[in-house]
């Protein structure tokens, strides 16, 4: 595999020798300014041939930004990456504990905020550098490896993951979450999913990390035929497939504010609703990195419905305090709610989680305040 490396090299020597010596360890090509010799064209043409000649490129970002290029305006890095994006897969790095120059901090934004082939990871010296892109290399080439992602799939794994009937005619609200991953493929083995290690950390996790679970309700861990099972009855509920797909149930209200709001007018609330989103997603991070280390899963699709009787009303938290014993309920029928449902590259999981969530948000709002 050819490898392109994008950065400033006055200043960057050290790094750049770091990422050739990550290449070769791997015995990928290291496609680099340095090696391209006299040619008849400008030494920028020359690079951007020889990164539309590689396979894959590696963006490392400092604190300085580079000279503009004649034309453009943009330092040659940033041609680079416009001409990568989009049409190359993309490892970024940028460096730790320093002010980056005005236009390298918004170049860097500019690359925090592309989503789609981009992997994004911090570094602080040479040695680091190199050991994190070894690493990312590795999990790049095993994504590869294990084939291609069927978005189509995915999407229709997610949503079969969920619970079929929704409607309760409790006045108590939930939503359901599930991440299907993919290339799809086998993740745990039956030996791993039945350890009882595995179910142990998925417990601790769930009540000390990503907040799934209530401290004041008892868990009970056992196997679904193929499934490891955590569960609350009345509270929040975590399903594992040996395929790395995760469901995850969430109550939106803990048993002490039930019995406090049992008088009150029967409502879904946004704010709730959206750091519950937040707070599955937080966890589903948490457990694909934990069952699947080296990203053999490359690509998440998550897919959300609500749990809740049918004529509850969607409100802010603003206007179910303005009119907490009175409103108008809904009168659209559960069976009518598509779940919502995101295709996302993984990585995205950890570092757009925020964005993601009000976007699986925003759907559902619609669906629940239409009449």
């Amino acid at each position: 595999m050819k490898v392109f490396v994008s950065s400033l090299i006055s200043g960057f020597g050290h790094e750049r020798q770091a990422c050739r010596g990550a290449i070769t360890a791997l015995r990928h090509e290291p496609v680099m300014a340095e090696d391209f010799g006299a040619s008849l064209h400008s030494p920028q043409v020359a690079c951007l041939q020889g990164l539309r000649s590689a396979d894959l490129v590696v963006l490392v970002l400092g604190q300085s930004y580079g000279q503009p290029q004649p034309g453009s305006g943009l330092s040659a890095t940033h041609e680079e990456y416009r001409e990568a994006k989009g049409r190359k897969p993309v490892i970024a790095f940028v460096q730790e504990s320093m002010t980056p120059e005005p236009q390298q901090a918004a170049f860097i934004r500019e690359v925090q905020e592309w989503e789609n082939g981009l992997f994004r990871v911090g570094f602080r010296a040479p040695d680091d550098l190199r050991d994190e892109l070894i690493r990312a290399l590795h999990d790049y080439d095993l994504a590869r490896a294990v084939g291609t992602v069927d978005p189509k799939a995915l999407v229709q794994r997610a949503k079969e993951l969920l619970p079929k009937d929704e409607r309760h005619s409790s006045r108590v609200a939930a939503i359901s979450l599930a991440v299907a991953g993919g290339p799809q493929q086998q993740i745990l083995r039956p030996a791993e999913i039945e350890a009882p290690v595995l179910g142990e950390a998925l417990h601790r996790e769930a009540l000390f990390g990503a907040r799934i679970f209530f401290r004041n309700l008892g868990v009970e861990t056992g196997m679904d035929g193929d499934s490891l099972v955590l569960e609350q009855q009345g509270g929040g509920r975590i399903q594992l497939e040996e395929d790395g797909a995760i469901v995850l149930r969430i109550a939106l209200e803990e048993a002490d504010q039930r019995r406090n709001n049992h008088m009150s007018f029967p409502a879904v609330i946004e704010e709730t609703v959206l750091a519950s989103i937040t707070a599955g997603l937080n966890y589903a991070s948490w457990l694909l990195d934990h069952v699947d280390p080296t990203q053999r899963l490359s690509h998440i699709v998550c897919a959300v419905q609500i749990e809740a009787s049918d004529y509850m009303a969607w409100r802010t938290q603003r206007e179910q305090d303005a009119s907490p014993n009175g409103g108008t309920m809904s009168i659209y029928r559960n069976e009518q709610r598509e779940p919502v449902s995101l295709h996302k590259p993984r990585p995205a999981l950890r570092l757009d989680r925020q964005r993601i969530a009000e976007d699986l948000l925003v759907p559902l709002r619609r669906q629940w305040k239409r009449s």
